[in-house]
């Protein structure tokens, strides 16, 4: 299955943006951001923008699917319009991953990219076609199949506010209107309610997944310094690089297209229910060759107490043998391949690897393996969903499931 690997295919349903002015850049929409302190509610979204959660029936399902949807306007240069992002599941906790390409304001169009409803190369995924109601619903069709979905309150009495900035730097600053630039965006989601201390220190864990920290402790930086930081970080480089690329050469002979950098950041809601909430934090780049490179990081946060659950705090220690077997089996008729056939006919490993990159739901775990971790860039993410009946004597007690239970030992 290929899923997108392209920032126009997967940054779908970012929020609308706020454009930093303070270097010398072009800016691309909206207005300078305001700091504001993580745990002080209200948070506004960003113009544009907003996050919503739907609940549904889909046809031939006597369960009803939570829908989690970010919509607002596409980041990429060349896109413009509204676009959306999200993720469904239903009551055994499998996640789905769906996005658009930008539409007309009341109306979406969503695609499936989830291989077990026949998305990549050899299958067809169903089409979600939906339009805005005035009631706040959503209405279409699902496939050939009517759908409903209304608007439900997030779980746990926590929210989001989408917060995003972006900003650009042109290669020649002389010709901006003609010049290759480089184009940074992020994409954060701010909590909204629940209890204070939990807030404050989720968005603290929030705010270094951003980053991409690996330690619980690091400092915190506010969301748009973090940005800032970002922002100086790619332009300083992508100064220094311009410099050598055009240095001793004529005009009519610079590089263009290749010098369109980006740097791309977004989060996902994954999965909410009860205790627990599940993050995907995408990132795109590129900064010359053939294509970019995407990755998606799963977390996983208690709502207990807004702490990041790791692979080490929901799984045991001999989780790591036995986890491969498992991963093996599921994985094969995600990529076309029959029971007992060779996982290095389709892949690049003869044996699953346990990555790290995981992500909890009420009904299982999924792992997520970025491009070329084990299969070609073509073949893009590989996400194997593990159900809670495989993998329940692996967890760690304590877990926040409030659907099922761990068994205790």
């Amino acid at each position: 299955m290929k899923r997108p690997s392209c920032a126009a295919a997967l940054l779908l349903g970012l929020a609308a943006c706020h454009s930093q002015t303070s270097q010398p850049a072009a800016t691309e929409a909206g207005s300078a951001p305001t700091a504001t302190p993580p745990a002080a509610p209200p948070v506004a979204d960003s113009p544009g923008a907003a996050y919503r959660v739907y609940r549904g029936l889909l046809a031939g399902q006597t369960d009803s699917i939570t829908l989690h949807l970010v919509t607002a306007p596409q980041p990429r240069y060349d896109t413009h319009g509204p676009s959306s992002q999200g993720s469904y599941y239903g009551a055994d906790g499998h996640p789905y991953q769906l996005g658009s390409q930008p539409s007309a304001a009341d109306s979406l169009v969503l695609n499936d990219y989830s291989p077990e409803h026949g998305a990549g190369p050899t299958g067809q995924a169903p089409t979600w076609r939906l339009r805005r109601l005035p009631d706040g619903s959503l209405a279409g069709t699902v496939g050939t199949q009517a759908v409903r979905l209304r608007p439900a309150a997030p779980a746990g009495g926590v929210g989001f506010a989408v917060r995003c900035f972006t900003d650009s730097l042109a290669a020649y600053p002389t010709e901006p209107a003609t010049s290759p630039k480089a184009r940074i965006y992020v994409q954060a989601l701010v909590p909204t309610g629940g209890p204070a201390a939990v807030r404050q220190t989720l968005q603290a864990s929030l705010l270094r997944d951003l980053r991409g920290d690996t330690l619980d402790s690091a400092p915190v930086v506010a969301l748009d310094k973090l940005f800032g930081q970002q922002r100086d970080t790619l332009f300083t480089g992508y100064r220094d690089e311009v410099a050598l690329m055009v240095k001793d050469t004529p005009a009519d002979e610079r590089p263009s297209a290749m010098l369109n950098y980006e740097e791309q950041t977004s989060t996902q809601v994954l999965y909410q229910a009860g205790n627990l909430l599940s993050l995907g934090f995408f990132t795109y780049s590129y900064s010359g060759g053939a294509h970019g490179m995407n990755t998606t990081t799963g977390a996983s946060y208690d709502l207990r107490t807004g702490r990041r659950l790791r692979y080490d705090d929901i799984f045991r220690p001999e989780a790591q043998a036995q986890l491969p077997a498992l991963l093996a089996q599921a994985v094969r008729p995600l990529v076309d391949l029959k029971p007992g056939e060779p996982l290095n006919k389709a892949l690049f490993v003869k044996q699953m690897p346990v990555t790290r990159n995981v992500f909890l739901t009420a009904g299982g775990v999924e792992f997520i393996y970025q491009p070329y971790e084990i299969a070609s860039y073509a073949q893009g993410e590989v996400r194997v969903f593990l159900p809670l009946a495989q993998v329940r004597t692996l967890l760690r007690e304590g877990l926040p499931l409030t659907s099922y239970a761990v068994a205790k030992r």
